[in-house]
């Protein structure tokens, strides 16, 4: 269609107004209200503390719990914790009394696979001296309680708990934080240990500092060293009792020094905000002088406060943040959750981890937002944002509508993949794991449509299995067992909400065989030798490759397996 003269000459001056007044096509309003139109009616007008969101009942949507419960410093009356459920388009159901009908004092709630049957179940904090609430998925999103017969037996006053695999065996154990009386005293921090079943041990005394913590607000785990385990930080109010602690890799915890003060922390959030590869904290309402404590690593988990790099920080009453890539150019932006007039507020990254506010991105609704997450909830390829509403105000939680940004184009990025050792071992599996990002986070780094590790052993076709979330930006995949002299090469793909594929580089290792002692690659008079020096032995460090067929000696059948083989080796 041809332009009017008129129209031509607007349509050049377009740019130059936009530089002249600041308005960009990313600028215009994205975030829009619908919770009349997308949230049940009435709306519970509950207490909410926490939110968290995921596929409850397999059917490829995001769904909604909402923890409950507590006045701000008095236990006040258990508050039911509901459950949305998505019929696909971001409409919801309150389905609490069916799915999950639990009462209680809940100031956090997270989901994770407890038992490995492809599931969410769900982990509620609660606060004032309670047992915290455990309870499995049947598959179909409806839960049943097991706090009592699959969690220790002891009552915490909590603010999070959080799912993580931290001792690297395929399982999900607990990190929970907790005071005495309530989360403003002093407590001692938990560690519950998975058994692979979903039954959970109090092993805190011999993986974690022995120690009480003062007015516990926040956890979240993440690898901040590259190293493939999950290390944690904590959030705390008072001055210096948010704490940082460094994972040894079999799942025991130390405390880091010299991290950036804080004073009255309400939260941490990791992300990766200047594209290094590494993992970044915001601590909200934790600074001094301005409320946001920005923290860059330097890719070994040591941090420095670059809290300068947003601006502006002023001092507000800010609860909870989250990442998210709303303008879609490949970076991390960043929204905050405000209690009181306001509204939420976004910054723009700059690709370097400086952040600038923007206006006009979501709608402004002055109201008391202790906890936010971001998801795409009508499968648009948009990330819209959900608000839990408590201590004042309406009490009503929100649900804002991402109706004209641009949709999630950008694949996740694979960071690092573990390499396999070569090994003599044919039985397997064979552990590797992967650090993955995208451009949202959430406690449980991004929301994805499938981790693979694919492998090819030789020449043979690619084979897929399905990697596990272990928590933080860490997925864990197992190769099975395969016969002496393969050569097996693999690579990690991972699909996030919106689609997006990503290729991770290919490594190999490679199986050896067992009579080949010594690893030289051929079975020789030097095994013989190593064998017969540890001949009526234990196999004790220095003498266990020597026993062959693992019966825990090295005896003449060894012997007889080694001279089986003896003269061969791996193509």
């Amino acid at each position: 269609m041809r332009l009017s003269p008129t129209a031509a000459r607007l349509s050049l001056l377009a740019p130059v107004i936009a530089a002249l007044f600041g308005s960009t096509a990313a600028d215009a309003q994205q975030l829009v209200d619908e919770t009349a139109a997308r949230f049940p009616a009435p709306s519970p007008t509950n207490y909410t503390n926490q939110l968290t969101i995921g596929d409850l009942d397999g059917d490829g949507d995001l769904d909604i719990i909402f923890a409950n419960g507590g006045n701000f410093t008095t236990p006040g009356v258990p508050q039911a914790q509901v459950v949305y459920i998505n019929d696909g388009t971001g409409v919801f159901t309150d389905e609490s009394v069916a799915r999950l009908n639990f009462f209680g004092l809940c100031r956090g709630v997270e989901l994770g696979d407890i038992d490995n049957d492809g599931d969410l179940d769900v982990i509620f904090a609660q606060d004032f001296n309670r047992l915290p609430g455990l309870f499995v998925n049947d598959g179909n999103g409806f839960f049943t309680d097991v706090s009592s017969t699959q969690l220790p037996n002891i009552t915490l006053s909590s603010s999070r708990a959080q799912f993580g695999d931290i001792d690297n065996d395929g399982d999900l154990d607990l990190y929970i934080t907790s005071g005495a009386t309530n989360r403003f005293s002093c407590g001692q921090y938990r560690v519950y240990v998975n058994d692979g079943l979903g039954f959970f041990t109090d092993e805190t005394a011999s993986r974690h500092p022995i120690g009480n913590v003062c007015g516990n607000t926040d956890c979240i785990f993440g690898d901040i060293d590259n190293d493939f385990d999950l290390d944690v930080k904590t959030a705390s109010t008072g001055i210096n009792n948010s704490r940082l602690y460094r994972n040894n890799g079999a799942g025991v915890f130390s405390l880091v020094a010299g991290v950036p003060s804080d004073s009255n922390c309400y939260s941490y959030d990791f992300c990766d905000m200047d594209g290094d590869g590494d993992l970044d904290l915001l601590g909200v309402n934790c600074g001094t002088g301005v409320t946001e404590l920005l923290l860059k690593n330097d890719g070994t988990g040591t941090f420095t406060d670059v809290s300068s790099q947003i601006s502006p920080n002023p001092s507000l009453d800010d609860n909870d943040s989250k990442f998210f890539d709303f303008d879609n150019d490949g970076d991390l932006d960043l929204i905050v959750a405000r209690l009181g007039s306001g509204g939420e507020r976004v910054y723009r990254n700059d690709g370097n981890g400086n952040f600038v506010q923007v206006s006009g991105v979501i709608q402004v609704i002055s109201d008391s937002s202790l906890d936010l997450m971001v998801a795409d909830l009508n499968n648009d390829g948009r990330l819209d944002v959900v608000t839990a509403q408590g201590e004042s105000g309406s009490f009503v939680n929100r649900i804002y509508m991402n109706v004209t940004g641009p949709a999630d184009t950008r694949a996740p990025l694979i960071i690092n993949t573990e390499q396999i050792a070569d090994t003599l071992d044919t039985s397997g599996p064979y552990v590797m794991r992967a650090l993955i990002l995208d451009g949202m986070t959430s406690d449980r780094n991004f929301f994805d449509n499938g981790i693979e590790l694919n492998y090819t052993i030789g020449a043979g076709p690619v084979q897929q299995v399905a990697m596990r979330h272990s928590g933080g930006q860490v997925y864990r995949g197992e190769i099975p067992g395969q016969p002496a002299c393969s050569s097996i090469g693999y690579f990690v793909t991972a699909r996030d909400f919106a689609d997006n594929l990503a290729l991770g580089h290919t490594l190999f290792f490679q199986i050896g065989l067992t009579t080949d002692v010594n690893g030289d690659g051929t079975v020789n008079v030097l095994d013989l030798i190593d064998l017969l020096l540890c001949f009526g032995l234990p196999a004790v460090p220095g003498c266990e490759s020597q026993d062959i067929n693992a019966d825990g000696t090295v005896n003449v059948l060894d012997l007889i397996d080694l001279l089986l083989d003896f003269g061969t080796s791996c193509p």
